[in-house]
């Protein structure tokens, strides 16, 4: 039974935009690399991925401060509560601001634990530790944010997230010229770069609150903003997905480590593939956080028939991206092989286990949207057990199939999607469950 069109219509009118914004983050790393590879020293260039790895793990880390806020945002506009849709958004920034203050002040530390595990060699440690050493101070910024895009997926302005990404990336890419290229400040450049862009689209996205959702309008109750029990409520929501978040990180990490551990033919390998895994997840997510948006706003109205539309359009329309995308790898993914490396060993070993990575979309898209619907519905806790349990799943799936080596790895992974989605399809009923009093009180 085919979903109603207009949910399928608000489904793809808020997913499109977002979509669009995560083809255009690869874009950044690439020029990044482009001008740091311009100055011809090979440890800039590690350098520069070391660092930017060390962001990508902390700053993701920190993710629950877009869903939380997402979340939390749609559920008060379903029940047309502005006061709290502005509530829930200071609240995000305060905390945003608490915890980058935090990092900042915890740089040194923070530093001596990631540089005492990498292994780096020391002209690769010294460039990627000035490359820190810079960026952290932008860790405010950056989490902010992340608050105020949620609040505006949440509010379902996808088109505005996409804005603020072409700002973010074009103002990067811009001064990254003009400082690497012109001014020749090497990964400095590169870093300052960085914390400018994210300074000037914070900007940006405080002029969008201000003349797109007046948020400004009125005066602020602190009372309210700091009410005991929607603090809780958003502390509870955000330490769940924190620890989802984490266990995800640490999955994913373990599929490479382990690559690793099989050899430097595996890992470059399994580094090949998973361009075409990580580029095929930023279509699926599109579909995920726009049902997050949607879930939530349902909730907010608490309407079981407008809940249950949207799981249908989610899934419905999510599995017949994933088969588009599988179909597209198949046919595609040699000939994009041969421009990522020019390496027939290399790309002969990827071809090899190329069948685990077409499937791949086909196997892991019902762990997306489940993640997304669960989120907006604020079923955190139960999002999170479904995490713990699918990892553990995981790594016995390793286990037992370490003798296949590269192809036991592939298909830990499928199977660890796989319980993903199982695990968070038996939970599917709460999707059904309403805000319990607490939580939907808390503005009252």
């Amino acid at each position: 039974m085919n979903p109603p069109d207009a949910i399928t219509h608000r489904l793809y009118q808020i997913a499109g935009p977002i979509i669009l914004a995560n083809l255009a983050t690869p874009l950044l790393g690439m020029v990044d690399t482009a001008v740091i590879g311009q100055l011809g020293e090979t440890h800039l260039l590690g350098a520069l991925a070391l660092g930017a790895m060390i962001f990508n793990l902390v700053f993701w880390g920190f993710g629950f401060l877009r869903m939380g806020t997402t979340a939390l945002v749609a559920q008060a506009k379903g029940r047309a509560d502005p006061t709290a849709i502005r509530n829930h958004l200071s609240r995000s920034l305060l905390l945003a601001v608490f915890l980058g203050v935090l990092l900042c002040l915890l740089q040194q530390p923070i530093a001596s634990l990631i540089f005492s595990t990498t292994g780096a060699s020391p002209g690769v440690e010294a460039a990627a530790g000035t490359y820190y050493q810079i960026r952290i101070w932008g860790a405010p910024l950056h989490l902010m944010l992340l608050a105020m895009m949620g609040y505006l997926l949440g509010q379902q302005a996808s088109r505005y997230v996409l804005i603020l990404q072409l700002i973010l990336n074009l103002t990067n890419i811009l001064l990254d010229l003009i400082f690497v290229v012109l001014l020749e400040w090497s990964v400095e450049g590169v870093a300052a770069a960085t914390l400018i862009a994210e300074a000037v689209t914070l900007i940006a996205g405080f002029w969008i609150l201000r003349h797109h959702f007046k948020f400004f309008s009125g005066a602020f109750n602190p009372a309210q903003i700091l009410e005991l029990k929607a603090i809780k409520a958003l502390f509870r929501v955000n330490r769940d997905i924190m620890i989802r978040t984490l266990c995800l990180i640490f999955a994913f990490a373990w599929f490479t480590d382990q690559g690793a551990r099989l050899g430097d033919l595996s890992l470059a390998a399994n580094l090949i593939l998973m361009q075409f895994v990580t580029f095929s997840a930023f279509f699926i997510d599109g579909f995920a956080i726009a049902s997050e948006s949607i879930m939530g706003e349902a909730h907010g109205k608490r309407d079981r028939h407008a809940a249950n539309d949207i799981i249908r359009a989610a899934f419905f329309n999510g599995g017949l991206l994933a088969l588009l995308l599988s179909v597209a790898l198949f046919f595609l993914s040699p000939g994009i092989m041969q421009l990522l490396t020019s390496s027939p060993t290399v790309i002969n070993e990827a071809t090899e286990f190329s069948l685990w990575m077409v499937a791949t979309p086909l196997i892991s898209f019902a762990a997306y949207i489940y993640d997304g619907l669960f989120i907006g519905a604020t079923k955190t806790a139960e999002m999170r057990t479904a995490m713990v349990v699918s990892l553990l799943v995981y790594l016995l799936a390793w286990r037992l199939t370490q003798s296949f080596e590269n192809h036991g790895l592939w298909l830990a992974l499928m199977i660890y999607y796989v319980a993903r989605a199982v695990s968070l399809g038996y939970y599917q009923r709460r999707l059904y469950e309403f805000l319990d009093q607490d939580v939907k009180t808390t503005e009252k």
